[in-house]
């Protein structure tokens, strides 16, 4: 076979007598979490090599930024991972802040911290629901989005939206939280602990689950690092690193909490660890609810959004992994350049390292516990 016959993309030329062949997987496909492709090359039923091509959905959000002030950018950021829109609105407000050198109040700090935690939870409650789906278990779908949408209720009454949030400013937040936040924070976490339960014995001990994800898609230690993963897919291949403890931003260096990590780095240990995210979450969520300013401002003085010319960055841990953010300032109220390293490209980059050897049916399961975002990819 010529290297002419080859798809884009593809390296490996040899003579060969075995049953290889070109499948397509995607770009519209249920399994791949958005517009896709996955160039596949078979040897009968067992990947040979995994291709991903991006770009379907490419927007330039990151050109149109050079041209928008700096809170015009704010909820471009709503429209990279969706799932995780109130975290990326705090990692480009961070960068912003070392850029105008300005400070926050502690009331705007815990509003922020417990506002990320329940995009957190929101975030890997679809994670539980697709990967259950995923699996076959349509159940899981019904189940994950319930308590999800218990967090979208209390993030539209604060933020006025349920999805894309365009909530947090250099400083603090747009506006301050209702009287009744701490209430319905405190009520959600009493009933997701019964939840958790229930999730947990539908689904961790799950026999058809665990044959179907322990021992599969194993991402080895090195490789993940050598990828540049980050977040539950990073910890689940045993390296205890979550920027929340390792660069403390915000008030986490003030809160208890675990890192959860495992060691085999299969499917299973991707789940298992972002099950244990939820309950850390809820963790941090009580204790910002015990000490939570009652009084004091929501956001610091306002001033115009212009930062001194420099270079600067932030990075955070959102339910996906390391979010980092980098503006370059020159002058006036628009960025000369700024750009997002986003967790869900290496992710895909290290696809083909896992599922070689394995079935499709292993690569749609692989897909599901690296629970990617394509429009980060496709910025």
């Amino acid at each position: 076979m010529s290297m002419t016959q080859l798809p884009p993309g593809f390296k490996i030329t040899r003579e060969t007598d075995s049953e290889e062949f070109f499948i397509n997987m995607g770009p519209q496909h249920p399994s791949t979490h958005g517009a896709l492709r996955l160039a596949l090359r078979m040897d009968g039923e067992t990947i040979v090599e995994v291709v991903p091509h991006f770009g379907y959905i490419h927007r330039g959000l990151e050109k149109q930024g050079e041209s928008m002030t700096y809170l015009q950018y704010i909820p471009m950021t709503d429209r990279q991972d969706y799932l995780t829109a109130i975290q990326n609105n705090l990692g480009v407000v961070l960068a912003y802040e070392k850029g105008m050198n300005i400070g926050v109040p502690e009331k705007a700090e815990y509003i922020r911290v417990m506002l990320s935690e329940l995009g957190r939870i929101a975030s890997h409650l679809v994670f539980f629901g697709c990967f259950g789906g995923d699996l076959g278990g349509q159940t899981c779908l019904l189940f994950g989005f319930k308590e999800r949408e218990m967090v979208h209720d209390i993030l539209e009454e604060v933020t006025g939206s349920r999805l894309t949030t365009n909530f947090f400013r250099p400083g603090g937040s747009r506006f301050d939280v209702p009287e009744n936040f701490i209430p319905r924070v405190k009520a959600f976490l009493d009933h997701l602990e019964g939840a958790m339960k229930d999730y947990e014995r539908f689904l961790s001990k799950n026999v058809i689950a665990l044959e179907r994800s322990v021992g599969i898609g194993i991402l080895s230690k090195e490789d993940a690092i050598a990828f540049g993963c980050s977040g539950p897919v990073l910890r689940a291949s045993g390296v205890d690193f979550d920027v929340r403890r390792a660069n403390p931003y915000s008030i986490y260096d003030q809160l208890d909490f675990e890192v959860p990590i495992a060691h085999n780095g299969d499917c299973h240990d991707r789940y298992n660890v972002r099950i244990a995210e939820i309950h850390e979450s809820m963790k941090i969520l009580r204790q910002c609810i015990e000490k939570f300013p009652k009084e004091g401002p929501y956001r610091s003085k306002e001033k115009p959004v212009k930062l001194n010319p420099g270079r600067y960055y932030s990075e955070i841990e959102t339910a996906k992994g390391l979010y980092g953010t980098y503006v370059v300032a020159a002058s006036g109220d628009k960025p000369y350049r700024i750009h997002t390293r986003g967790p869900s490209f290496p992710h895909i980059g290290v696809l083909n390292k896992m599922c070689q050897g394995g079935k499709i049916s292993d690569l749609v399961v692989v897909m599901a516990t690296l629970d990617p975002v394509i429009p980060e990819i496709d910025r």
